[in-house]
C-alpha cells in the first residue's frame, strides 16, 4: 500500500514538473489583463476645487450654488455631463464632474462657464480619463 502511494505521489510530481504547476499557470493567465479596446472611450474628469473668492455672504453664496446646479442640470440634459457630485468632506477638492465631449478644450470651456467658477468660489482642473463606455456605479 505504501508503494502505491509513493508511486502515485511521484507520478503527480512528474506530471506537474515539466512546466509550471497547473495552479501557477492559472495565476499567470489571470495576470494578463483582458481589455476590449473597442469598449473604451476618453471622458474628461474635472476636479472642482475651493476657489480664492469665498467671501460672499450666505445669500449670495446660495444664489451662486443654485446657478451652479442649474448649469450642471443643463449639461446633463444635453448629454455632455455624465456624472457629477460633491465630496462629503470639507477638503479643498469640492467635487467632480465627468464630461462626454469631443475634446479637453471643450470640457475646460464648459467648466469655465459654471457660475461658481466664474464667481471664483470654485476653480477646476480637468484631465482626460480612459474608461469603458457606459461605465456605471453599482
Amino acid at each position: 500500500m505504501k508503494n502505491i502511494l509513493l508511486i502515485a505521489a511521484l507520478i503527480g510530481i512528474h506530471v506537474l514538473t515539466p512546466g509550471q504547476s497547473a495552479i501557477a499557470q492559472d495565476d499567470t493567465a489571470a495576470e494578463e489583463p483582458v481589455v476590449d479596446l473597442s469598449k473604451m472611450k476618453v471622458y474628461y474628469m474635472g476636479f472642482l476645487k475651493r476657489g480664492p473668492e469665498r467671501s460672499q455672504d450666505s445669500t449670495e453664496a446660495m444664489k451662486i450654488q443654485k446657478q451652479h446646479l442649474l448649469h450642471m442640470q443643463r449639461l446633463h440634459k444635453e448629454g455632455k455631463l455624465v456624472m457629477a457630485g460633491p465630496f462629503m468632506d470639507d477638503g479643498d477638492i469640492r467635487g467632480i464632474v465627468v464630461y462626454d465631449v469631443e475634446s479637453l478644450e471643450e470640457a475646460v470651456r464648459l467648466t469655465e462657464q459654471d457660475p461658481a467658477v466664474k464667481a471664483g468660489r470654485l476653480t477646476v482642473e480637468v484631465h482626460p480619463w480612459w474608461a469603458e463606455r457606459g461605465s456605471t456605479l453599482p
